[in-house]
């Protein structure tokens, strides 16, 4: 898979940061999540496969060596920016590998343009492929529900 240049990948921070993530429309979320060592707080903005009424279904293009995917497996609990929610309180599901290979096959015939640009960002052809996806490809791209906390 292809790194995305570190200064790219957090730019849209500052754009949720400012208050200004609705910019990025549905498509984009910011995430707080705890370092697992650490415990300081860590940001990340992820991109929104499927949007649900509380909650949405992020991708780790980057599989399970992703940070934040790492951290969310030890503490689940996050805080969430999305559209005009900021800071909301949220838990991290991951999801099993046959959930996520049947969302990205949802997500590619939904949305063929943004499936095949995130393919060519990551170097991912089987995700812009129009052929069946591989079995395995729940177990390299992994997916996170993350569902607001109502009280």
């Amino acid at each position: 898979m292809r790194r995305i240049p570190r200064p790219l990948a957090r730019a849209p921070i500052a754009l949720f940061r400012a208050g200004l993530g609705a910019l990025l429309g549905d498509t984009a979320v910011m995430v707080e999540h705890r370092g697992r060592r650490s415990g300081l707080p860590r940001h990340v903005v992820l991109e929104v496969l499927v949007a649900e009424p509380d909650a949405v279904v992020v991708v780790s293009g980057y599989g399970e060596r992703a940070q934040w995917f790492r951290n969310v497996r030890v503490d689940p609990r996050v805080r969430l920016w999305w559209g005009r929610a900021r800071g909301v309180l949220a838990l991290a599901e991951v999801l099993d590998a046959s959930a996520g290979r049947e969302l990205l096959e949802t997500y590619r015939r939904l949305h063929p343009w943004r499936s095949r640009f995130v393919a060519r960002v990551l170097d991912l052809p089987a995700l812009g492929d129009p052929r069946p996806l591989p079995h395995d490809i729940g177990e390299t791209v992994r997916l996170v529900r993350i569902s607001r906390v109502t009280t």
